[in-house]
């Protein structure tokens, strides 16, 4: 099967493709959790350059939560995937509820994540965007439209497999689009991992602050 061992195998593959932006002042790598920030550590280490997390959650589609209608990010941004939203026919009322459920999961990983730290000042920097994979591209949309808010000077977003749609699509919202696998037939992101097992909350912290360890030591 054409694809990766694991994470992290994929973040050392896709750093290889972002090599132009390694230990630049003006660059840092935004993970979305939980799954990209494996896939960010790698890059950032390849990179040289600091990690830090933007949290987006899916809108699950009530029954079908696989199936994403939309995403939020920090900030209040609210993103919404109109073919799903038409196709089922789907209220607002019904979104709205959705949104308000996980906008309390978005603020309990915020604490989790960050603890005391702030969220990273983006204005006038290249933000690196990275995910384990893009389906629909809800949530990467959501992290594009809340970064453009927060006036990032140039958004790069980085993932090692996506739909092609998705990625044909979010080629048109950002300022670099890298994606290494846009297979022919694509139902799902794990199909590409030979190991694309959970990650937890704590191995998302465990990652943060090794990469922040990390990178603290290679600044002069």
């Amino acid at each position: 099967m054409e694809g990766f061992v694991d994470r992290g195998e994929a973040g050392r593959q896709l750093a290889r493709s972002l090599r132009r932006y390694a230990g630049r002042a003006d660059a840092l790598v935004l993970a979305l959790p939980r799954g990209g920030v494996p896939v960010g550590y790698e890059v950032a280490r390849g990179l040289d350059l600091p990690l830090d997390v933007f949290l987006v959650r899916k809108l699950g589609v009530p029954g079908r939560e696989e199936l994403a209608m939309g995403a939020i990010a920090s900030g209040g941004v609210r993103v919404v995937n109109p073919e799903v939203v038409e196709l089922l026919r789907i209220p607002a009322h019904v979104i709205d509820a959705v949104a308000a459920r996980e906008e309390g999961e978005l603020e309990r990983r915020e604490r989790d994540y960050r603890e005391d730290r702030p969220a990273p000042d983006v204005r006038g920097l290249t933000v690196i965007l990275v995910d384990d994979g893009l389906a629909t591209g809800s949530s990467m949309r959501a992290a594009v439209a809340a970064l453009r808010r927060r006036k990032a000077a140039r958004i790069v977003v980085g993932v090692p497999v996506s739909a092609a749609e998705a990625c044909i699509d979010l080629r048109r919202e950002v300022d670099e689009m890298v994606c290494l696998l846009t297979p022919r037939h694509f139902n799902a992101v794990g199909e590409w991992y030979q190991d694309f097992s959970q990650t937890t909350d704590s191995e998302v912290c465990e990652l943060l602050a090794r990469a922040e360890r990390e990178h603290a030591s290679h600044v002069p």
